[in-house]
């Protein structure tokens, strides 16, 4: 694998982390979903720590700060997308505890990260 500076990133370190708890948690969604929801919110997890990445490569502040940007948009996403699949009883509030502090975390690391982008 490539040797490069996102590694040593935490906010990316935490995303990659964050896309496996992900992958567990939609692991037990309805075999119904597999091709709905549960891509959806694993697509936008991978965004996550693809965007940060592909920041932290870029060498203009404007596009760094932009894939910043577009990564924290994702934990947006997912979290709308947790919504509906406790609504439809895919999870329980209980079983998403440690992924909502997850990304609260990434949030707010993504967040000051956006903020010093220079």
């Amino acid at each position: 694998m490539l040797q490069l500076n996102h590694k040593q990133l935490d906010v990316w370190k935490k995303g990659v982390e964050f896309v496996t708890d992900i992958y567990k948690i939609t692991d037990c969604f309805p075999k119904s979903e597999i091709y709905g929801l549960a891509s959806q919110i694993r697509r936008a997890a991978v965004s996550v720590a693809s965007n940060i990445a592909e920041g932290a490569a870029r060498r203009s502040r404007i596009e760094r700060k932009r894939f910043f940007e577009v990564a924290r948009s994702s934990l947006v996403e997912i979290d709308t997308q947790l919504v509906i699949s406790m609504n439809l009883l895919y999870c329980s509030k209980d079983e998403l505890r440690v992924i909502e502090e997850q990304m609260n975390h990434i949030f707010a690391m993504l967040s000051n990260l956006i903020s010093k982008t220079k």
